[in-house]
């Protein structure tokens, strides 16, 4: 039997209002009026949840019976109801997906500080549909031009002693941040609201207050000993006598207002001036006995966001179009829905389907899991910055080739787990990929009333980042997902290890889902699709996917179905915080749990803590989903007829 379970009956402290979103099988509730959100779903948590040390952030129950949001022209989720209802105002006002974007990142840097902020970077998909075209924007953070290759394994190469207290809160893992400059190019050509604007809502909320939610303070509450080393984020996150403010908190942040009022400004505010020294003193810190990072003014003034191309392949008679390195997000989804397109998918759906996704098979979930574990061997063996290494063949071309993943997809067996496989051979790399962990992240989905789209997933890294806060925003520690040991056993050099300008590589997954053009019409955008949940995102996107492709799931039975998945070892994640899963006696009672362990899978149960969200179209509109494990809102013009 499940453990004790705790219901909640509201979220941040807001009286939310009950809007017309149904599940498929439901009778809609009566319309009501633009960007109302809705409250559905009981917030629940299990005494005997498990969780691993390395997952991304704390996981924080999940909210059973979701039903998905419908909506007629517009609609976006994000991971907090607060930046949710912010940005669907500025699409209700006439702005675009671009605008949106801008206002949800800056109210998420507030009320989310642990996941995204001012001071990370992110990885954009954006679709214009005045010109069909699929546009991939890189703001990921860079290494200082000071970094050598060992610049997370020791202080300098006379002292050779580890960064203190670690590399991550140390000055030497964060790198120089991207998500100002990224979103500002995004808006400079595909925005219609003024730039100043699109902060109001942000100042608004830092100046008067915001309640603390409850995932806010249980991060707080794991992190208070790290936040407790650097005076500002003490002072802000915690009480006089250390312990963490705890949910319904009132806290303002009067310098995260002024900070934005400059952006709001000169968005270039960010990387000189006031704001810049700032930073570079933050990094440059060495009290509490933290080892300085390097960064320097040049360094910020020199950031650029760059323009990618999009990775886009077939799937069940859709285009799904990824995120290119330095994310191996985009290559590892479309590797594991190209493995997956040989298995007749639709014959493994889940079992007893209701709005929490009903009970994943077996084979299902064999099947994705062996395709991820896979696609996972060649991410880690090729996929870094392909600025400094590049792909095989020098795009993604042979790693997503039909043949390829032809023969990739006859190495699974549906009668056995293959425990860990062997990355395909293109021959020896110049630099073999080490895989690092990652961690956390949030994310953003949007569709405008112009049809223009975007699938932004932005992030500080791990929970809280670096620790160091600055000017009302925290400071990212994304440098650690870097390789810090420079080369392999064998002396040969790691491809994801620290060079100076170098991006670390990244499992970020925004995903933009189109119906292909057939004769004498135009392709047609189909979904928008993304979470955070650091390696684990590319299995959180997948099981999304496949749940509504192939298992024609609602998008908010999709996002809310069982997370499922593997990476490169023989773990399988089977999310224990699911109502579905037994998890007593170390999920022996489970039919899902015993059936994978038969099959030669060593299944972890660990609590998963993904944040996905996803948009689709249906009749008279858009459909929507927000994790049921966060506390994340889908909202827009809703009251439209029910899908």
């Amino acid at each position: 039997m499940r453990g004790t379970r705790l219901l909640t009956a509201s979220l941040l402290g807001l009286t939310l209002i009950v809007a017309g979103c149904a599940a498929t099988q439901d009778t809609p509730a009566a319309a009501q009026g633009p960007c109302d959100i809705a409250a559905d779903g009981a917030s629940e948590t299990r005494s005997d949840a498990r969780q691993d040390e390395s997952d991304p952030e704390t996981a924080t129950g999940y909210r059973s019976g979701m039903t998905a949001v419908q909506t007629r022209t517009y609609a976006v989720a994000t991971a907090n109801p607060l930046a949710t209802r912010a940005a669907c105002e500025v699409l209700r006002d006439g702005g675009t997906a671009a605008d949106a974007l801008v206002t949800a990142q800056a109210v998420l840097g507030l009320v989310e500080p642990q996941s995204s902020g001012l001071g990370g970077g992110g990885f954009l998909l954006y679709y214009d549909a005045a010109t069909d075209s699929v546009q991939a924007f890189d703001g990921r953070e860079v290494a200082p031009a000071a970094a050598t290759e060992n610049y997370l394994r020791w202080v300098s190469d006379t002292d050779r002693t580890e960064p203190l207290p670690d590399a991550r809160a140390s000055g030497r893992s964060i790198g120089v941040p991207g998500i100002v400059r990224m979103l500002a190019d995004v808006h400079a050509e595909h925005g219609r609201t003024p730039w100043r604007e699109l902060f109001s809502p942000a100042v608004r909320l830092a100046d008067d207050g915001f309640d603390v939610s409850p995932r806010l303070a249980a991060a707080i509450a794991d992190a208070a000993p790290r936040l407790a080393a650097d005076e500002d984020a003490a002072a802000y996150f915690l009480n006089p006598d250390g312990s963490a403010k705890t949910a319904q908190t009132r806290l303002t942040n009067p310098a995260y207002a002024k900070t934005l009022g400059a952006i709001a400004t000169d968005p270039a505010a960010f990387y000189t001036g006031d704001i810049a020294r700032d930073i570079v003193a933050a990094v440059a810190d060495p009290s509490g006995g933290r080892t300085p990072g390097l960064m320097t003014l040049e360094d910020l003034a020199g950031y650029t966001a760059k323009p990618r191309q999009a990775v886009c392949t077939p799937y069940r008679g859709k285009e799904i179009c990824g995120m290119p390195p330095p994310s191996s997000g985009g290559i590892a989804v479309a590797a594991t829905l190209g493995m997956l397109e040989r298995f007749p998918m639709a014959q493994y759906a889940p079992t007893d389907v209701d709005r929490d996704g009903g009970r994943p098979t077996v084979l299902g979930v064999h099947l994705i899991s062996e395709a991820e574990r896979l696609a996972y061997a060649d991410r880690d063996r090729y996929v870094a910055d392909t600025d400094f290494v590049p792909l095989p063949g020098g795009s993604p071309d042979l790693l997503l080739g039909s043949d390829y993943l032809a023969g990739r997809a006859a190495l699974i067996s549906t009668e056995k787990a293959m425990g860990t496989a062997e990355p395909g051979a293109f021959g020896p790399p110049a630099a073999p990929v080490a895989p690092v962990p990652e961690h956390g992240t949030s994310h953003v989905s949007v569709v405008d009333a112009q049809g223009n789209a975007a699938s932004l997933t932005t992030t500080v890294e791990s929970a809280f980042g670096s620790f160091h806060m600055v000017d009302g925003f925290l400071l990212n520690n994304q440098l650690t997902d870097f390789s810090a040991e420079p080369a392999g056993p064998d002396g040969v050099p790691v491809a994801n290890r620290v060079e100076p300008g170098k991006r670390p590589r990244s499992t970020m997954a925004p995903t933009l889902i189109f119906t292909p053009a057939g004769p004498g019409t135009r392709r047609e955008l189909y979904g928008v699709v993304g979470s955070p949940g650091g390696a684990t995102i590319i299995q959180f996107v997948v099981k999304t996917v496949v749940g509504m492709l192939d298992w024609d799931l609602d998008p908010q039975q999709a996002v809310s179905m069982v997370d499922f998945g593997a990476d490169n070892s023989p773990e399988t994640n089977v999310g224990g915080e699911h109502p579905v899963i037994d998890t007593s006696d170390d999920g022996g009672n489970d039919p899902l749990v015993r059936g994978l362990r038969e099959l030669g899978h060593k299944v972890d149960l660990a609590d998963q803590s993904s944040g996905l969200s996803a948009i689709v179209r249906a009749p008279g509109g858009w459909i929507g989903g927000a994790d049921p494990r966060r506390e994340g809102a889908v909202t827009g013009d809703v009251g439209g007829p029910a899908s």
